[in-house]
């Protein structure tokens, strides 16, 4: 049939609405997917440029928040034990917060529910969980959470924490699918930033012992080669201080002839047993010695006060139990740094043990020069014995006989007066072979050994041990005379404090400068009362005065240490050159 209208399709308007809607959610779906694909490739691609492990953990941080949307992200690495948190990096959170809020937290609660079990976490409410364990004061506050393990090598490195999604909407599926690809990421990142961080601190380790051994074998003495031990086991160990002891001849004792950093003043020259300190217990062990707190640790004296500030500790022996142990080195963080850890303490004994070397190779090159030195003298000594005196006894004796023969009177003085002179000759020649040839004798115990001895022997009457400080070249300066006097006057000084003074710390130093010996008592008795006897105290000026110095004693009226006002007593003498008029 002419102008018949073919049949049309009619879909209500609506229905064709939702359609477009429906398609339009499906194409913003499928836009956001491709973004967030790309954002967590960039995240992961940011992340794996980071060598500095510092920075590549806050890089993961801010790249976690990024992807989630989440106002606060914070990245927790899980200490030694196991069971708490180490570290702890933020992002969302000001450094006013930070610092109203307090410390760092531990582990507990939510986050140390996700150390417990290293799986994803997932929250609308995180007080809702049973393990919730609240908030501090000025904390913000915090609803939804999503936490997520990270691992380096199958061993659970730390965990992140994202909480509050912006918009007021939860994490969902994918939030936690998105950032559990992340934290693979994060662990390769971190196993690569480790790994060349071991390797730069290896590589700095092998340059400290290349720059000791060089200083050694170059002939520099043995305190520059110390005080390079200890600037470079401070610096590597990012340590607050570095200090060498070595041992003491003739006695059980360790002297501390090194040390830089804080209150380095306080520590040079302190002698300390080898029992029961720190140090000591390193020396004879042969093995490292730790302190999470030095100063609560009882292994650490009293006195002189001299770790202010600082917490962690580590002494380690100069040596190996097999090859003998020369010395020890101790290192120091400040009050709240990172204890020293097992790895950290392994790298020091190593650098230490290599450096042990080196001192035995210099002592060993230094014996072989002296040797070579001996055998020229004993080789000196065997030409002139058998070559220029006997040609000097051969001439006299020829000139003598000629010396018959001469007629003219003043002829036959000058030759005899020249017989004279070889003879003369002669003896000058045997007294500087007997010289060549003389060897070193046994020498007395030095100074230094002889103050700890007097220490040691008044101890018991005492009741308790005195520190000692020794600073200088004592052994080979001070003449014995003036190191007669005072351990004279040490001893005398000890006693009166046991007679008389009721103390229960005393201090001795004993310094030298170059041009005077110092010897300075300290103790926290009842001080000198002014209509008290004197007697010991005159013996004392009398002993200073006879060599040119003069005796100082204090009483203050204050408290001293404790105990008591206490008593100083210093005598100071000059002190010559070895060799001088």
């Amino acid at each position: 049939m002419a102008g018949a209208e073919e049949p049309r399709v009619r879909l209500p308007q609506l229905k064709l609405d939702e359609l477009f809607k429906e398609l339009q959610a499906r194409i913003d779906a499928a836009r956001g997917t491709r973004d967030r694909v790309r954002s967590l490739l960039e995240a992961v691609l940011s992340v794996g440029r980071e060598l500095d492990l510092e920075h590549a953990l806050h890089s993961i941080v801010e790249a976690a928040a990024v992807l989630v949307d989440a106002e606060y992200a914070a990245l927790g690495v899980i200490g030694p034990d196991g069971r708490s948190l180490s570290a702890f990096h933020t992002v969302g959170v000001t450094e006013e917060q930070i610092a109203e809020i307090g410390p760092f937290p531990e582990g507990h609660g939510i986050l140390g529910e996700v150390i417990r079990h290293p799986e994803p976490l997932r929250l609308e409410k995180i007080s809702q969980h049973p393990a919730s364990y609240g908030f501090p004061a000025h904390h913000p506050p915090m609803n939804s959470f999503l936490g997520v393990p990270i691992r380096v090598r199958d061993q659970v490195f730390g965990n992140l924490y994202l909480t509050e999604k912006r918009g007021g909407v939860q994490f969902d599926e994918e939030d936690e699918s998105v950032l559990s690809t992340l934290a693979v990421a994060a662990g390769v990142a971190i196993d690569n930033a480790r790994l060349y961080e071991e390797s730069r601190l290896r590589e700095r380790w092998l340059l400290a012992n290349a720059e000791i051994t060089h200083s050694l074998m170059s002939g520099s003495e043995r305190a520059e080669a110390l005080k390079l031990i200890a600037e470079r086991a401070r610096e590597i160990m990012g340590s607050a201080l570095a200090a060498v002891a070595m041992p003491m001849a003739a006695t059980e004792s360790l002297t501390v002839e090194i040390a830089v950093g804080v209150d380095a003043e306080a520590h040079r020259g302190l002698v300390l047993p080898l029992s029961k300190t720190l140090m000591g217990l390193a020396f004879s062990a042969a093995e490292p010695v730790t302190s999470d707190d030095v100063r609560q640790d009882e292994r650490i004296s009293p006195d002189p006060p001299r770790f202010h500030g600082l917490g962690p500790a580590v002494a380690v022996p100069i040596g190996t139990r097999d090859g003998g142990v020369r010395g020890v080195v101790l290192v120091a963080r400040e009050t709240g740094a990172p204890v020293f850890l097992g790895e950290e303490t392994q790298k020091l004994q190593g650098f230490a043990a290599q450096a042990a070397i080196a001192m035995e190779l210099a002592e060993r090159r230094k014996d072989a020069e002296q040797i070579a030195v001996l055998q020229d003298r004993d080789r000196i000594a065997r030409d002139l014995h058998d070559l220029a005196i006997q040609r000097l006894f051969a001439t006299g004796m020829t000139l003598q006989s000629a010396g018959r023969f001469i007629e003219h009177p003043e002829a036959a003085e000058r030759v005899l007066r020249a017989v004279d002179d070889l003879d003369e000759t002669i003896k000058i020649i045997r007294s500087t072979i007997f010289a060549l040839r003389a060897r070193a004798s046994a020498v007395d115990a030095g100074l230094r050994a002889r103050v700890v001895d007097v220490v040691g022997e008044k101890t018991p009457v005492l009741g308790f041990t005195p520190s000692v400080r020794i600073e200088g070249l004592l052994d080979t300066d001070v003449p014995s005379q003036i190191a007669d006097n005072v351990v004279a006057v040490l001893s005398e000084a000890l006693t009166n404090i046991a007679r008389h003074a009721h103390a229960d710390r005393a201090q001795v130093a004993l310094t030298t400068d170059g041009r005077e010996v110092t010897l300075t008592i300290a103790d926290n008795g009842v001080g000198i009362p002014p209509d008290g006897r004197h007697s010991g105290l005159r013996n004392i000026a009398e002993r200073a005065e006879q060599l040119g110095g003069h005796l100082d004693v204090s009483s203050p009226d204050g408290p001293h240490g404790q105990g008591g006002p206490g008593t100083g007593h210093s005598a100071h003498v000059p002190r010559p050159l070895v060799g001088a008029a």
